[in-house]
């Protein structure tokens, strides 16, 4: 019997049940919100959505007849951020009513693509309540006012959901619910939603706010430079007092589809950012992965009984923490047998982060790359 195995073994069995066991439940789904199926329209004219728009033309027009479908008064202002491929003239083109299209100016240094279009947005409205949304997520009828209802209901100043993504294809069924059930597990939801200040979370894509809340925290000014600007901007609203909720639905989904080169990009533009760029806990997440995912595989081969015994206690704690994902979404659970691959791929992602961050790009979306910032504050 090896007892190095032995050890390995437990210990990825120990970590899986110990996520079972967390009271917060991160693996689980309770956090939802869906708009009703029977919903009616409702007058919506305390609602301003805005769009930042760079390079949708395939998704907008669809983006934006769902929100014609909310309900009366909703007034959209769409930021087109120097597009071109026409996404200015794919919005202009849908059949929405009180639409504003707007020409970004061109990116001045220290902020992102996507906040200074917001930021300009964001000068121009003037109704208590701020949609942000992408330009690629469309919304079934009614979530908007489920939104508002869940805002106003609970007393929250920040309400945003998860959009599902689309499942169509083989990697887009192996990668993107993992990636939601990682995000899960670094940002638990009912601890997000706790009143106190140890976890703020949001998902950027489709967030419902009090636009005064939003003007006294600084606006987008005060998180210009984030790259994980929806997570900032809800810490932003704590710190200010605020409470925030996030929960997934199925309400809003993504238009657009994911192929491996894009969900690698999507991963690898924050996730060194997410480890606050520090080569300590990429060797600590390196270390958690790998004994997470690659430990249960290999001990099998080990000699003896024990190894195997403690690494199928592993696999069923792992299968057991993603199922309530995978049913989410209406996924059989045997895609959990390819998780040990795809935590593994994630790793890599993370990896390549780190390593372009090296090489001096901070990182790289929608062909923009953001330098490194110095100690000094200074791009590199």
């Amino acid at each position: 019997m090896n007892p190095v195995w032995t050890e390995l073994a437990a210990a990825a069995a120990t970590l899986w049940w110990l996520i079972l066991a967390l009271p917060w439940h991160p693996w689980g789904t309770a956090e939802r919100l869906d708009a009703p199926l029977d919903a009616r329209q409702e007058d919506l004219s305390d609602v301003t959505v805005l769009i930042p728009a760079r390079n949708e033309a395939g998704t907008v027009s669809r983006v934006l007849d769902s929100l014609a479908a909310q309900g009366p008064g909703l007034r959209v202002i769409l930021v087109d951020d120097e597009s071109s491929d026409g996404t200015a003239a794919a919005a202009r083109r849908s059949r929405i009513e009180n639409l504003t299209v707007l020409t970004s100016i061109p990116l001045p240094p220290g902020w992102t693509g996507k906040l200074w279009a917001l930021e300009q947005g964001r000068s121009m409205v003037a109704s208590p309540l701020t949609l942000l949304l992408d330009a690629d997520i469309a919304l079934a009828p009614g979530t908007v006012a489920a939104l508002r209802h869940r805002l106003r209901d609970q007393g929250l100043q920040l309400v945003s959901l998860m959009a599902a993504p689309d499942l169509t294809r083989f990697w887009e069924r192996a990668l993107m619910p993992a990636f939601i059930y990682f995000f899960k597990l670094l940002y638990p939801f009912r601890l997000a939603n706790a009143r106190h200040r140890l976890v703020a979370a949001a998902a950027g894509g489709c967030v419902l706010l009090e636009t005064e809340r939003l003007a006294r925290i600084g606006g987008f000014g005060a998180i210009r430079d984030a790259l994980i600007d929806d997570c900032a901007l809800a810490r932003r609203v704590k710190i200010d007092g605020g409470r925030t909720w996030i929960g997934l639905t199925r309400s809003a989904r993504m238009l657009r589809h994911h192929g491996f080169r894009d969900i690698w990009d999507m991963v690898a533009r924050t996730a060194f950012t997410q480890l606050r760029y520090s080569v300590l806990l990429l060797l600590l997440c390196s270390g958690l992965l790998l004994l997470a995912f690659a430990v249960p595989v290999a001990g099998f081969g080990a000699h003896g009984p024990w190894p195997p015994m403690l690494c199928a206690g592993a696999w069923a704690g792992m299968l057991i923490s993603y199922r309530p994902t995978l049913r989410f979404y209406g996924l059989p659970t045997a895609w959990g047998l390819a998780l040990p691959l795809v935590g593994t791929l994630y790793l890599a992602m993370t990896w390549w982060s780190a390593i372009r961050y090296w090489r001096g790009h901070r990182s790289q979306w929608k062909d923009r790359t953001y330098a490194r910032i110095s100690k000094d504050g200074v791009s590199r």
